[in-house]
Order: structure tokens, then sequence, then C-alpha cells
């Protein structure tokens, strides 16, 4: 279960505003979405329409994203209370959790479904039943960050659990996920369309 209590504004000051501890720059996030709108569109073969967002704070993906595609239809799900009262209505944030996505009646597919900086922090049970619903919101690209015990992390670690690549490899697979690099997915449906040096797998 989530501790959505220490998800506080505090929490975010300390992780996303500060410069000494912030785990990214203004600068590295929008290259980090730049990349991923990049590999979805290609991929997909189209502009990217709609994003869903999953454990997205407090949404700093959104004016990213709208920067690059200005009409994009961005649904963010966040289990801190904080985010959702400060940024919900502005940024399109809801309140949720990874493990049940199939209780918000959220309009998929998605062209492209964020996950970054939260499947580390949940428990298996949660990561397999999240990694199943994002598979069946999916309508191209998920892009899921994960760190395992092979990975040197930086940030908030003392809460997060980094098990064996092949164990993430088996969940993933099992949800009906195709790894294609840089930490994107697709679903089994479009994996025929990768070459087989595209499939991280």
């Amino acid at each position: 279960m989530t501790d959505t209590a220490r998800y506080d504004r505090a929490y975010f000051d300390r992780w996303y505003r500060h410069p000494a501890r912030r785990v990214r720059s203004p600068a590295a996030l929008a290259r980090e979405v730049a990349c991923v709108i990049g590999v979805t569109e290609q991929l997909i073969g189209r502009p990217v329409r709609s994003v869903l967002d999953v454990g997205c704070g407090e949404g700093q993906w959104y004016p990213a994203l709208e920067r690059i595609r200005p009409s994009i239809r961005y649904t963010g799900v966040d289990p801190s209370a904080y985010a959702v009262r400060r940024f919900g209505a502005r940024r399109h944030i809801q309140l949720g959790t990874v493990g049940a996505l199939d209780t918000l009646g959220l309009r998929g597919p998605y062209d492209l479904v964020v996950c970054a900086g939260v499947l580390n922090y949940v428990t298996p049970s949660e990561l397999r039943r999240g990694l199943t619903h994002i598979a069946a919101l999916l309508g191209g690209v998920a892009y899921l960050e994960l760190y395992t015990s092979d990975d040197a992390v930086t940030g908030d670690t003392r809460p997060a659990v980094r098990r064996a690549p092949n164990w993430y490899r088996r969940a993933a697979r099992r949800a009906g996920l195709v790894p294609c690099g840089l930490h994107c997915y697709v679903g089994v449906e479009r994996a025929g369309t990768l070459a087989a040096l595209e499939r991280a797998d």
C-alpha cells in the first residue's frame, strides 16, 4: 500500500524544487518529455493526442507536453491529496493509485501512458495490478521508469524497492507489455511492428 501522507508539499519542495536535491532540472525534464514524445510518435505514426500520467505528482509533465503538443488531452492520477488540491483543476489531476486505475473511469486508450518514478515505490501486487491496468488503457507507448538492483540511482531512495532486472521483465511480460528501449513499452498487439533489434527483451 502506498504511503500517501508523505507526499505533501514539503516532499515536493525537497525532491522537485530544491536546487541541490531535486531529482531533475527543468531542462532535463524537457529533454525527457521530448524524447518520449518522439519515440511514441515514431511508433504510432502520428502526433500524440492523449496522455495518461500515473503517479504524476504535481503534474510537471503537463506543461512540458503542452509546449510540444498544445492541444494534447492530459489526464494525471496521483495519490497525493496535496497535489490534487493544489494542481488538480488546472493540470487535470485526479486522486488515485497505480493499483486501482480500473476504479477511476479512465477513458482510454491513451497514445502515451507515463509512469515515471513511481513503480519502485509500490508493493509487488500493486505493481502487477498497475501494469495490467496500464496495458489495458494503452493505445501506443508506455513510458515506465523502473530502476533495478543493478542500477545506481539518486533521489528519494529510502522507501524504494529495486528488484532484479528479470523480475521486472517477467512482470511486464505477464501484463502484455513488450520493452522497446529507453523505459518504453508497447502492447503485444503493436509488438509485431517492431524490428527484432528494437525489442529490448
